[in-house]
């Protein structure tokens, strides 16, 4: 069996990291530290599809925060180094 079959026959998981980046992970695998499974499973081409679908703002989560953040703070405040009090 080619590399290309085995691929096409393997199930895998959709998982999701603190960041709220996805991936998919094979599911004869431990997920790794810092991932957990987010309830899809399937062939590769599903997962990855299920992704496009709800992985619509790349950024990272703390990125987010940060600008939101920085859009909710008045205009004459001034922005202080990230882990600053």
């Amino acid at each position: 069996m080619s590399l290309e079959q085995a691929e096409n026959n393997t199930i895998y998981f959709v998982v999701i990291n603190e960041e709220e980046q996805y991936s998919i992970w094979p599911d004869y695998r431990e997920i790794p530290f810092g991932w957990r499974a987010v309830g899809k499973s399937g062939l590769k081409q599903e997962c990855l599809e299920y992704i496009k679908e709800v992985w619509t703002d790349m950024r990272p989560l703390s990125l987010r925060r940060q600008m939101e953040q920085q859009m909710n703070r008045p205009s004459n405040q001034p922005a202080t180094p990230s882990g600053s009090a």
